[in-house]
């Protein structure tokens, strides 16, 4: 595949609209991670409160990530980013405007920035349907790595939080989500090629097939390591290393650059190597990589270096399992990408909750990060158990093939 046929095949205007809408609502949706040293600082928190408050709307994306697929496959995936949009503006407007007092009016923007979470059931099937099997790897590894959205809030948060207070950076994140609103209205177009509308029925038989299931799981680490640790590092690299939550937030956000730019890498590898072979390489140093983490290391660089290597093996991940979903699903691309996303966003929530847990009750990030590891490896092996599985029922698989799953 060329670059040039790559160009020509698809709707680049909205492959770009796609990713920008994609990238800053992830901005956003990991927002109260790089600003919980001064949310915990004003309110009092303890360890496991700063735990659930940045896990939150990891979990309210899950959830919504579903309701969005559905509602991309009834009325387009370019009204359900709409719908989405103005919804998050409208919830950081008011958060900005009224003030947030209390741990309980956190959790309550918690839940509005999960909305952005959910932008990545709209986004990926808005830039799927222009592109033809072969490609989507690519296509959505592209618009995928709008993950590095996350990055921002880490790179400049802490710093305005600093400067300004952290309630205006609610504010302030309203602002390039605007630019963003306008530049979706504008370029975005959804595909020609529209499946149309299901029963709501309908849209619970893909959950009858194991490979929903398996893509779930799959998902579920890969995302779920990758936004658990966006939503936390910050906070971990303050407690476990005392560092100046603004020396912290960079650090995790060379973390989320290197895992986000990776992803189309991932995706384009399991386009030439195979979706299996991939992702059964990534989960296993991904797995490692924690494990590793999970100890308290020389010093802050050398666990940034430890968890860089964690966060792009994750990010590849992430973009393997999406060369995988349009080829099983391309029918029903709408509601699998909403529930294999939220199955992503629950993961994230178990990581970035137990990682506080664990230090509340332990002391410690430790177990945290080893029980994440151990999903990673039961991962690994599930793969290579679905492997055997599918070059039974397909004797003829390739390497390249593997990418296709099968009933089973």
């Amino acid at each position: 595949m060329s670059v040039k046929s790559f160009l020509k095949s698809g709707h680049m205007p909205t492959l770009f609209s796609a990713f920008l809408y994609f990238d800053l609502s992830f901005m956003v949706w990991v927002l109260l991670g790089p600003l919980g040293v001064a949310i915990s600082k004003s309110l009092h928190l303890d360890a496991a409160q700063k735990g659930l408050m940045v896990a939150t709307p990891l979990l309210a994306g899950a959830f919504l990530r579903v309701v969005f697929g559905v509602l991309v496959d009834h009325i387009g995936p370019k009204r359900t980013g709409l719908i989405g949009q103005l919804v998050v503006l409208a919830g950081l407007g008011l958060a900005w405007y009224l003030g947030v007092h209390s741990y309980s009016q956190v959790l309550m923007l918690a839940l509005v920035l999960g909305v952005a979470g959910a932008s990545f059931a709209v986004a990926l099937p808005l830039a799927s349907r222009w592109y033809p099997p072969e490609q989507q790897g690519l296509a959505l590894g592209i618009a995928g790595a709008g993950n590095s959205g996350t990055a921002l809030a880490a790179l400049f948060a802490p710093s305005l939080a600093k400067a300004y207070g952290w309630t205006n950076v609610i504010g302030l994140a309203a602002l390039p989500l605007l630019v963003a609103l306008v530049v979706y209205v504008i370029f975005a177009k959804d595909a020609p090629n529209r499946p149309p509308a299901k029963k709501a029925s309908e849209y619970l038989n893909v959950l009858k097939q194991a490979d929903c299931w398996w893509l779930m799981l799959l998902y579920g680490v890969t995302f779920g390591g990758f936004s658990g640790l966006a939503s936390s590092l910050t906070i971990y690299f303050n407690g476990e290393y005392h560092l100046d939550p603004v020396i912290a937030g960079f650090f995790t956000a060379a973390c989320v650059f290197a895992g986000s730019a990776v992803r189309p890498v991932g995706g384009a590898l399991a386009d030439r190597l195979g979706g299996v072979n991939t992702l059964t390489s990534v989960y296993g140093v991904a797995a490692v990589a924690l494990v590793c983490a999970s100890f308290h290391l020389a010093g802050p660089a050398v666990a940034l270096a430890v968890l860089l290597v964690a966060m792009m093996a994750l990010g590849m991940g992430n973009g393997a399992v999406f060369q995988l979903a349009p080829q099983r699903f391309g029918k029903e691309i709408g509601v699998v990408t909403g529930l294999v996303g939220a199955m992503g966003g629950i993961g994230g929530f178990y990581l970035a909750s137990t990682l506080g847990l664990a230090k509340q009750v332990t002391g410690s990030f430790q177990p945290g990060f080893l029980g994440f590891a151990a999903l990673a490896i039961g991962a690994q092996v599930a793969l290579l158990t679905l492997k055997g599985r599918w070059r039974a029922v397909r004797p003829t698989l390739g390497a390249r093939d593997e990418a296709v799953p099968v009933r089973v």
